[in-house]
């Protein structure tokens, strides 16, 4: 659920939408990375100014925990060339 709002949230912001991939990895029973894979130039665009960006997108993800009691860390990664 969480995986599939970052993936579309994602695309809508990347300039190369087609790029974005977006992974999870449970790290323990009630915490788990995603982690979004951009373009180089839509990373930035994912963190935004100062990661105002990606805080905004961690306080959704917050909202999350309403329905599951999994702890997220959102992390957002460069594609390797």
């Amino acid at each position: 659920m969480v995986e599939n709002f970052l993936l579309e949230y994602a695309k809508l912001i990347a300039d190369f939408p087609d790029k974005v991939s977006v992974k999870r990895i449970e790290l323990d029973e009630n915490f788990a990375e995603v982690v979004i894979t951009a373009d180089k130039i839509d990373t930035g665009k994912l963190i935004g100014k100062d990661g105002k960006m990606i805080n905004a997108i961690k306080t959704v993800i917050l909202g999350f925990k309403a329905k599951d009691t999994t702890s997220y860390r959102v992390t957002v990664k460069a594609l390797e060339n």
